[in-house]
């Protein structure tokens, strides 16, 4: 059977720059260990899988190693796929999902993300994790993600990660995210998996339903603009509303194409 695929890049105004995701629509739902198969065979950090039955969109994330339970850069690029290829009709799409009904509104060329807020708490730093850091982090938090404050953006992009040392850490499902302010925005990040076949994810929404609040706090603003500093280089606008958080950004068609299941 042939299925279209449509690969996205989130978080950008420009391809090859923020976070691929491939987007599958479906009829029906295929066994959890196709889409697995599909996911692995895709090669990047997350497929976002849908099936629109109308009345409502059924959405779900999977990296190549496990099924996410909220994913930020996926779920724009798959309102980017049905708004400007599929004929959308609406300026809001509610997709249902792990992570309850979530919200995208599409205004000028930006998709704004209604997610839940996870303002991280103060967490002890497993030893683990310590001993993978060429540079230590001067407060740490953690919410599904460990957030691991620094001094300033220069350490976030110089450190150097032990991957042996750092695969120890058991996150499961979440990764672990650096951040500081930033030089030329409010703040930055990079985030890390551990386990995971894609290490450095390169633009990480959900990861930002933890920072937004903490940032928010930190610097008495509601609104932000942040920047993810890997090398493809992620801009999220973000906002923040209490017990949600606004993530918005844009995105670019990469490529549309099909395969095939025999």
């Amino acid at each position: 059977m042939k299925y279209n695929l449509y690969q996205i890049d989130a978080f950008t105004d420009k391809v090859f720059g923020g976070n691929p995701a491939c987007v599958v629509p479906l009829e029906n739902w295929l066994p959890d260990d196709i889409l697995f198969k599909i996911t692995k065979e895709n090669a990047v950090a997350e497929t976002a899988f849908f099936v629109d039955y109308g009345d409502k969109i059924h959405l779900r994330w999977f990296t190549p190693d496990i099924e996410m339970d909220l994913c930020g850069h996926a779920t724009l690029a798959t309102a980017h796929c049905l708004k400007t290829i599929l004929g959308y009709k609406g300026d809001s799409i509610i997709f249902q999902t792990l992570s309850g009904a979530l919200t995208v509104t599409i205004k000028d060329d930006f998709y704004f993300l209604d997610f839940p807020s996870r303002m991280p708490e103060p967490a002890k730093l497993p030893e683990k994790l310590s001993q993978s850091l060429s540079i230590q982090p001067k407060e740490v938090l953690k919410s599904r993600d460990y957030v691991l404050v620094y001094e300033n953006e220069s350490q976030i992009r110089n450190i150097q990660i032990d991957r042996n040392l750092f695969d120890q850490v058991n996150v499961d499902p979440g990764g672990v995210i650096l951040t500081s302010t930033g030089d030329d925005c409010d703040f930055v990040s990079r985030f890390f998996t551990p386990q995971a076949t894609i290490f450095e994810d390169p633009v990480t929404g959900s990861a930002h339903c933890s920072l937004i609040p903490y940032w928010s706090k930190q610097l008495s603003k509601k609104k932000l603009y942040a920047e993810q500093i890997s090398e493809r280089l992620g801009k999220l606008y973000c906002e923040d509303n209490g017990d949600r958080v606004i993530i918005s950004g844009q995105a670019k068609t990469y490529a549309i194409g099909n395969f095939w299941i025999e």
